[in-house]
C-alpha cells in the first residue's frame, strides 16, 4: 500500500497527438503545471436537437440528433511571480503564460493547428481543446512587467469518431440515407420513418427521378437527403 505524502497534486495540462483514433500524451513536449489549483472547474454536457418546422408550423417537437462533445470551463487560475508562491521552472509570469499557450494555443508545426491537450488533476481526466483563453493581468512591477495574471480557459472535448458515431443517433434526419424498398413501402411511409413527417415524399420523389411513387418497387434503393 503506497505511503500517503501528504503532498497535493497539481492541475496537468499536457499535449497530445491523435493517431489512429486513439489519443495520448505526447511526451517530447513539456506539459504545463499550474502554479496554484483552481478552486473547482465547469463541466457542460449537451444534447444536440433538430428543430426544423415544416411550414405552416408553429412548434415543433424537438427530435433527438446527438450527444455533443463536453465542455470545460476553468476559472482564475493565478500566475503569480511576485515570489509569495514557490515554483522553480519559470522566472517570471511572461514564461508561465508563454509556457501555457505553447501547449494549448500555438500552432503544432507538424499539424498546423493547436495541439489537443489532456487535462489531469488526481482523478479527473478530460482530453479536448482549447476553445478560449482570457488573461487577466492583476499587478505589475514598476517597469510594467506583469507580476501577477488569473487566466481563465474553455475546452471542448475530444470524441474519437467511433465515440461519435455510437453515440450520434444514425438514423438522424440530418443523415444522408441509401434505402431498399421492401414489400408494402410506400414513399410517405418511408419519408415518416426517416424524418418523422410523411409530407417531405414529393421533395424524396423529385430527387430520384421518381415518376410513379405510388408503385414502389422491393429491391429499389432511394436515397434521402438530410433536412437543411
Amino acid at each position: 500500500m503506497p505511503i500517503a505524502t501528504g503532498l497535493k497534486k497539481k492541475l496537468s495540462i499536457a499535449a497530445c497527438k491523435v493517431s489512429g483514433g486513439t489519443i495520448s500524451v505526447d511526451g517530447s513536449k513539456t506539459a504545463f503545471d499550474v502554479m496554484i489549483n483552481p478552486a473547482g472547474y465547469k463541466r457542460q454536457l449537451s444534447i444536440d436537437y433538430n428543430k426544423k418546422k415544416t411550414l405552416g408550423q408553429a412548434n415543433a417537437e424537438p427530435k433527438f440528433s446527438a450527444v455533443c462533445p463536453e465542455n470545460l470551463t476553468l476559472e482564475n487560475l493565478v500566475l503569480d511571480g511576485t515570489g509569495v508562491v514557490e515554483q522553480a521552472t519559470y522566472r517570471s509570469v511572461k514564461e508561465m503564460i508563454d509556457g501555457l499557450l505553447k501547449v494549448i494555443y500555438n500552432y503544432d508545426g507538424k499539424q498546423h493547428e493547436p495541439n489537443y491537450v489532456r487535462l489531469l488533476w488526481g482523478t479527473f481526466i478530460f482530453f479536448g481543446r482549447a476553445e478560449s483563453i482570457s488573461i487577466d493581468y492583476t499587478m505589475f512591477k514598476p517597469s510594467g512587467e506583469p507580476l501577477r495574471a488569473k487566466v481563465s480557459l474553455g475546452f471542448t472535448g475530444w470524441m474519437s469518431s467511433e465515440e461519435s458515431s455510437l453515440r450520434a443517433n444514425q438514423s438522424s434526419p440530418d443523415l444522408s440515407h441509401l434505402v431498399e424498398v421492401a414489400m408494402g413501402d410506400t414513399l410517405p411511409l418511408l419519408c415518416n420513418r426517416i424524418y418523422n413527417d410523411s409530407s417531405y415524399y414529393r421533395e424524396v420523389a423529385r430527387i430520384n427521378n421518381l415518376t410513379n411513387f405510388r408503385n414502389l418497387e422491393p429491391g429499389q434503393v432511394l436515397r434521402f437527403p438530410p433536412l437543411v
